[in-house]
């Protein structure tokens, strides 16, 4: 019977075999790399665009006067 070799996965930003400290990345400068994507936008999860809507006058005047005592 013939053997199957071993797979070895490979690091999504270099394309070398994972260290196991650092998976699913062979380094910590490739983890710091996606973070870096991740972080700055470079990486978005698709779906519907949410904007934020700026609040209304009453809850605006609301704000700058503060809590009730």
């Amino acid at each position: 019977m013939a053997r199957k070799a071993k797979q070895v996965a490979a690091c999504s930003i270099c394309g070398k075999p994972v260290q196991e400290a650092y998976k699913p990345f062979c380094s910590k400068r490739c983890a710091d790399v996606d973070l870096h994507r991740w972080l700055s936008g470079a990486y978005v999860i698709g779906g519907e665009s949410v904007e934020e809507e700026p609040p209304s006058p009453p809850a605006a005047e609301a704000i700058r006067r503060g809590p009730k005592a």
